[in-house]
């Protein structure tokens, strides 16, 4: 999966701030983890985050999964957003891989960060494989 340019994050990042009526710019963060954290601002205040902003957020979330454990033998699909492989172990080639995660895009923030925990979050998460348990493996960095 392709790295976000940082203009792209850039904008999403802006239109979530916007939405969440604040001005200026965010703290000298990574624009990846401003991006996070004005949309988990948009959950914390009840509020859906803009859907730039969740799916670029998904998606950095799921590409620090994949560097932190990178393999082939899980997939982590966040439809309609993204999906990636990680987890060492026998790599799967092609149909449907047999250790499968899915979710929706505010659980997988959630999870990813920590503030839902894998047992919490078991009546939003599709699994299926013997390796698809990913509670030793979240939150990823730097959440």
């Amino acid at each position: 999966m392709a790295r976000p340019s940082p203009e792209r994050l850039r904008a999403a990042l802006d239109a979530q701030l916007t939405e969440l009526g604040r001005t200026g710019d965010p703290p000298a963060a990574r624009l990846e983890d401003a991006l996070v954290d004005a949309v988990l601002t948009a959950y914390d205040s009840g509020l859906e985050p803009v859907r730039p902003a969740a799916r670029l957020a998904v998606k950095v979330l799921l590409d620090r999964l994949a560097a932190d454990f990178p393999g082939r033998s899980v997939e982590v699909r966040v439809p309609p957003y993204a999906a990636v492989q990680c987890v060492e172990g026998p790599r799967h080639t092609r149909g449907t891989p047999p250790n499968v995660i899915e979710t929706d895009p505010r659980t997988w923030i959630m999870l990813a960060t920590g503030r839902l925990g894998w047992t919490e979050a078991r009546d939003h998460i599709s699994a299926s494989g013997e390796r698809a348990d990913l509670s030793s493996r979240l939150p990823v960095r730097p959440y």
